[in-house]
């Protein structure tokens, strides 16, 4: 068997593009996937549309993974958005821009972009070999020489490792990957579950399927404002939900860990201050006096959200509204403008998007994605210390790591570099 050989654990985003990369390169490439099919991930990503990228420039990508996102600089500049967009375009996938800057393929289907992406390994001269979980790396001299996959020894000179977080680990991401970094040497932080939906003590499972657009959404740190957003929570199955609460859902998680007391608050009219909004109640009360006040709510909030209005605030069906009282008008006036919604815990890795934590990025050469530790050893995608926000941001990060990779791999084995998309 050939010593000069790739080899890349785990189909997924990062993977597929590894070892595109590293085929076209011209070393022989060799995917391990431990599942029957690879890039079951990208399948289910996006509720099942893959928001592929997004149209943010460089500059404006970074911040949207935190203070490590300067990390991935030299990654984007290497392989970016443009860049997986005409890939995706030559596999006969063309994508389409829609609001907040996301990519996604134009036939509203993530499957086409897992079909294109698996074609591709096939067509740059991959082997690809399904059902093959790897178990270890094996060193020699402290440099890789190969990988164990059951009772096969499989000899390489540079593994690339692309096993995925820990979230939706049906689809064959479960966290195997870190294990394996932390026996050869490498540093693991601390797991955790991030843009997933939030657990409030109030019932919310009247409010499943309601998606709140154009609110104003504050954070409260024991008592404190921390965040304030603009934009749109969703409810599903009792949690909440939505882009705004998916994007603090990383820090909330870390903050409960420690013990804060966290709470939401809702401003379900902010385009309306206190006194505008108390004259509108005004108006509403007085053109509609007489009706019962569940019919008048109708008018002010989505039907789901009444039946809590008239709890939180207090009021009976069958208060007289020919004559309502100033006082329940200003507490109704309150409720509108600070919803509360008390954090007690949140979704599990099942329900997670990504992972936050894993591989430190102080062992990783940002340059080549190649470990300091491990020479010939190379760690991509949601297996690093990253985590980014929702918007397709993700995505991106898998595929440039992959790329970046698979580019370096071969050509620290000197073979010729790959024609770029």
């Amino acid at each position: 068997m050939k010593k000069e050989k790739i080899v890349v654990i785990g189909g997924g985003a990062a993977g597929l593009l590894a070892a595109t990369a590293a085929a076209r390169c011209g070393a022989e490439t060799l995917l391990l996937e431990k599942m029957s099919r690879t890039g079951r991930k990208i399948g289910i990503s996006g509720k099942g549309r893959c928001n592929i990228t997004n149209s943010a420039s460089v500059e404006e990508f970074l911040p949207h993974f935190g203070r490590n996102g300067r990390f991935l600089r030299q990654c984007f500049q290497n392989f970016f958005s443009e860049d997986i967009i005409k890939i995706l375009g030559e596999q006969g996938v063309p994508s389409v821009l829609e609001r907040g800057g996301r990519w996604f393929p134009r036939s509203g289907q993530a499957m086409d972009v897992v079909r294109a992406l698996s074609q591709l390994v096939k067509e740059s001269g991959v082997q690809v070999r399904h059902d093959t979980p790897a178990e270890e790396i094996i060193l020699r001299n402290g440099a890789v020489c190969g990988v164990r996959a059951g009772e096969k020894l499989i000899e390489c000179s540079r593994v690339i490792l692309a096993t995925g977080g820990r979230s939706y680990p049906r689809t064959g991401s479960s966290g195997d990957g870190y294990p394996i970094a932390a026996k050869l040497g490498h540093t693991v932080s601390e797991l955790y579950p991030a843009l997933v939906p939030l657990v409030s003590s109030k019932k919310l499972t009247g409010l499943d399927g309601l998606s709140l657009r154009n609110i104003s959404l504050r954070l409260f740190v024991n008592g404190k404002c921390k965040a304030q957003e603009f934009g749109e929570i969703a409810f599903q199955d009792g949690k909440i939900a939505g882009p705004l609460v998916l994007t603090l859902s990383e820090k909330i998680v870390q903050l409960l860990k420690k013990g804060k007391e966290i709470e939401l608050t809702v401003d379900l009219k902010p385009a309306l201050d206190k006194a505008k909004l108390d004259a509108r109640l005004r108006r509403d009360l007085e053109k509609r006096r007489g009706e019962q006040i569940n019919s008048i709510l109708r008018g002010l909030l989505p039907e789901e959200l009444v039946e809590i209005c008239l709890h939180e605030c207090e009021l009976d069906d069958s208060i007289d509204t020919t004559a309502f009282p100033a006082k329940q008008r200003l507490k109704l006036l309150h409720w509108l403008k600070d919803f509360r919604l008390p954090v007690v815990g949140y979704g599990g890795w099942a329900e997670a998007i990504v992972t936050s934590g894993g591989v430190s990025l102080k062992e990783i050469d940002p340059q080549t994605m190649q470990s300091r530790l491990v020479p010939g050893l190379y760690l991509v995608g949601e297996l690093l210390d990253l985590a980014g926000d929702t918007g397709g941001f993700n995505l991106q990060l898998a595929f440039s790591t992959g790329w970046l990779a698979g580019e370096s791999a071969a050509k620290a084995i000197a073979v010729s570099t790959p024609h770029m998309p």
